[in-house]
């Protein structure tokens, strides 16, 4: 059964916060998921239950760091930025999704069944 749309497969979600943070550098939670959904084309909403406990994870396993600072509008925001090992873990997971994507796109190209 396909996920609903605009559910993020298991895995990817460290995956997407890392790179959003890569290319958009130090951003508020509302910023990484506003990101995430136009890059998606509005195919990937992530909501604050999905959200914040993986950024919450990711600063734990030492991969962002947060400080507090100002938004756009003036309200007191916590800014996510990605480290040195943050850098390298994306690399990594990077790594990880194209091996598992050629994989994938072996088998599924696989119309003889075997």
């Amino acid at each position: 059964m396909a996920p609903p749309r605009g559910e993020v497969l298991q895995g990817t979600l460290d995956l997407i916060v890392l790179q959003t943070l890569q290319a958009m550098g130090p951003l508020h939670g509302y910023g990484i998921a506003r990101r995430v959904q136009q890059v998606s084309e509005d195919l990937l909403k992530l909501n604050q239950g999905t959200l914040y406990p993986a950024l919450l994870r990711l600063e734990q396993r030492g991969w962002i760091s947060s400080k507090w600072g100002a938004s756009e509008n003036n309200r007191k925001a916590k800014y996510y930025s990605l480290t040195r090992a943050g850098r390298k873990q994306l690399l990594a997971e990077t790594e990880s999704w194209e091996r598992m994507t050629a994989l994938m796109a072996r088998l599924l190209g696989d119309t003889e069944g075997g």
